[in-house]
């Protein structure tokens, strides 16, 4: 505004003097025709100086705008950069630690007390699904790191190569979840599709997808696993949860994001299981899309 109003001074300026101007040379020259030539000209410099004013200064003033908007803009996206990252630290401290406290707390339980052999093998399994999410966890964290890193599949894709991925999902989620997650795990799997991708990383697309739809579905809602192939190969992952609102599906993928305040959120998470399963499938030339699931819940995806 102060800006606009030094151009408006100026203009009034330029158009006192170019008045003083016309009113000494009216006094200097006596020729009328002479005189109309040379106010006629003056009139001219002056409307070409106040355009000069007017254009100048609107130029100027676009930059500063702009420059405004990016850096309300930049400091807009560091603050959420920074929530993000408050998240995520917030998130990990309590996802590394809670993995850690059942199993020292199930395996003190088997030293000091004589269990049956059937809770002992409950236990033991718990312990090592716990230590399986820790483990998961981790190379998420990797992942997402070298993904960031990297920008393209070789780098990540290493070992490649033709892979029956209607057995490799299979096993995944036997080796990945409990028996007691199990049970809620349907699959739908047509057997022997193929698929040219690196046996050490495809399964954390299955871990990822799988395990954020055990999470926000209640445990007597079963989670549903299909694989299929027509002109592509479709994996498809539904669950009977509470949804994903219209304003945060863009969002799902995004590094980070998690619904909800950290400090309130009741579901476990890091917020890097969809952007990693993203970029993974993106690495496979491939495409994910999320939708709702009728009557309730969603669905994710993925076609290769």
């Amino acid at each position: 505004m102060q800006f606009v109003w030094w151009e408006v001074l100026l203009v009034k300026q330029t158009r006192q003097i170019h008045d003083g101007k016309e009113k000494l040379l009216a006094l200097g020259v006596s020729d009328s025709v002479q005189l109309q030539k040379e106010l006629s000209e003056l009139k001219k410099k002056e409307n070409n100086y106040i355009y000069m004013i007017i254009g100048e200064g609107t130029i100027f003033l676009i930059f500063i705008t702009i420059g405004i908007i990016r850096v309300y803009n930049a400091h807009k996206r560091e603050k959420e950069i920074s929530s993000q990252q408050k998240n995520f630290l917030l998130s990990v401290s309590h996802e590394l630690k809670t993995p850690l406290a059942t199993s020292k707390l199930n395996l003190q339980t088997l030293l000091k007390h004589n269990l049956p052999k059937e809770t002992q093998v409950e236990m033991l399994e718990k312990t090592l699904y716990e230590n399986e999410r820790l483990t998961q966890l981790i190379e998420n964290i990797l992942i997402s790191t070298r993904l960031d890193d990297a920008g393209n599949a070789n780098s990540i894709l290493v070992n490649k190569e033709e892979v029956n991925i209607s057995e490799l999902t299979q096993t995944t989620i036997q080796k990945a979840f409990t028996s007691e997650q199990q049970k809620r795990i349907t699959t739908k799997i047509e057997n022997n599709i193929l698929l040219n991708t690196d046996t050490a990383i495809f399964p954390s697309i299955i871990i990822n997808l799988v395990e954020n739809a055990l999470k926000y579905t209640p445990d007597n809602c079963p989670v549903v696993v299909e694989l299929s192939k027509t002109d592509k190969i479709i994996l498809k992952v539904s669950d009977e949860g509470l949804g994903i609102s219209t304003e945060e599906k863009p969002k799902v993928f995004d590094k980070f994001f998690r619904s909800g305040n950290e400090e309130t959120r009741k579901s476990k998470g890091t917020g890097l299981g969809l952007f990693i399963v993203k970029k993974m499938v993106e690495m496979h030339n491939g495409t994910i899309s999320v939708y709702d699931n009728k009557p309730k819940g969603s669905v994710f995806e993925v076609k290769i």
